[in-house]
């Protein structure tokens, strides 16, 4: 067993790091930053980082799972996650006194932890892990998982946001995501994000927020449509490529756009927090790749 508490400890840091990565970014557009709430009046800059320290030792325990599982049907591995999201989210409300920070990132980067823990005990190729490997990985765990909990979802009553929606729109929201193995973040983030860093010319706060604006042109953003309709996200959708054409956070104008766009989402209420999450899976992703964990 390749596992070690180094292990265990180097994905968990890399985690946490994607979250404070993500809310550090900004401005972002009715997101909590260090500028200010968004569209949240309910938390702010200090609450996620409050969440984000909560979350490590369960990201530590995600990677454990995944180095330990030596089983065939990589399923398992995603149902042994569960009672360490369910104990996961506990501990998050505990340090937030009960607002929901971190819930989507608990899904999928403890996913994330798992499934590269795994990837570094079962192959030879350890040093050169990268996204694809992870996010096969990540897909063979969670097949079937918009059949099983949406397709054929018998209740009526007392739905969440998720199964609402797909009741709703056909939505699947971050489970198709993930059971695709984050296509939106391999296709469209991923490579905004290391251009962006390979030509050495930007700080990685604005990689990350122009990152953003990319997922938000094109993410299926479930946040919005959750608290509003499809006609909102369809308007962040134009809004988000109206700015990049703009150039982004790139621009003086863009720049000024991002801001305005901010204000324009809190007087409206809109958070693109998928979008957000998305980013968070990117920083990971891209973390990982460029320095796979000690083992």
């Amino acid at each position: 067993m390749i596992a070690t508490n180094l292990l265990s400890e180097s994905l968990g840091q890399q985690a946490v790091l994607a979250l404070l990565t993500e809310v550090s970014a900004s401005p972002k557009p009715g997101l909590v930053d260090r500028f200010n709430r968004g569209a949240h009046k309910d938390m702010d800059f200090f609450t996620f980082m409050s969440s984000a320290v909560a979350l490590s030792s369960y990201f530590e325990r995600c990677t454990k799972a995944g180095d330990s599982f030596h089983e065939k049907d990589l399923r398992i591995l995603f149902t042994n996650l569960r009672p360490l999201g369910q104990e996961a989210e506990k501990a998050m409300f505990a340090a937030t006194g009960g607002v929901n920070t971190h819930k989507g990132l608990i899904f999928s980067l403890g996913i994330i932890c798992a499934a590269a823990a795994y990837c570094c005990t079962t192959r030879a190729t350890a040093s050169r892990l990268d996204e694809q490997i992870i996010c096969e990985t990540i897909a063979q765990m969670t097949k079937g998982l918009c059949e099983s909990e949406l397709v054929f979802l018998e209740k009526s009553t007392d739905l969440t946001v998720g199964e609402r929606l797909y009741k709703e729109w056909g939505m699947t929201g971050i489970r198709g995501e993930v059971e695709a193995g984050f296509p939106t973040v391999r296709e469209y983030a991923l490579p905004v994000y290391r251009e962006l860093k390979s030509s050495q010319r930007y700080h990685v706060n604005d990689i990350c927020v122009q990152t953003l604006l990319q997922l938000m042109v094109v993410n299926e953003d479930t946040n919005v449509v959750g608290r509003h309709d499809r006609e909102m996200l369809t308007y962040v959708q134009q809004y988000a490529k109206q700015v990049l054409e703009a150039g982004g956070i790139l621009s003086e104008r863009g720049v000024a756009m991002i801001h305005q766009m901010n204000d324009d989402f809190v007087q409206k209420n809109v958070s693109p927090g998928g979008s957000a999450d998305l980013l968070a899976v990117t920083i990971m992703l891209e973390n990982l790749c460029l320095s796979p964990p000690a083992i």
